[in-house]
């Protein structure tokens, strides 16, 4: 999915998938397997540094895909947030919000990827 919007999307869409699949290897690399019932400070870091880029993204793009990312980034900064004030979630939950989080950003990454193509194609085609 990164793929198709670097290779069919505008700067935005290459934008929003490199910081994805940059913060994936990251998150990767930093990653504590020894706790995993807290959330490490580089994951929360990576996850803000995240929604900053689609914030910033949703305000100068006239797409709405960038807002959707933004919105789904959120969740996993809310629950870095939670593990961090001790409410004590268990971890398949927290895996779950990341999981579930993260494809939904694929998905509105993938979208909005979509329908540039499709403007671009329907611009060349008159």
């Amino acid at each position: 999915m990164s793929a198709f919007a670097f290779i069919a999307g505008e700067d935005t869409e290459r934008t929003g998938a490199g910081i994805y699949v940059f913060a994936w290897f990251a998150s990767i690399l930093l990653q504590d397997e020894l706790n995993l019932y807290q959330s490490g400070i580089f994951l929360f870091l990576i996850d803000t540094a995240v929604i900053t880029v689609f914030i910033a993204l949703s305000w100068r793009s006239k797409n709405s895909w960038p807002v959707w990312a933004a919105c789904l980034q959120l969740l996993p900064v809310l629950s870095h947030i939670l593990a961090r004030f001790d409410m004590r979630p268990p971890a398949w939950s927290f895996y779950a919000i990341q999981n579930l989080a993260s494809l939904g950003i694929l998905v509105a990454i993938t979208a909005g990827t979509f329908w540039v193509w499709q403007e671009r194609r329907a611009a060349n085609f008159r």
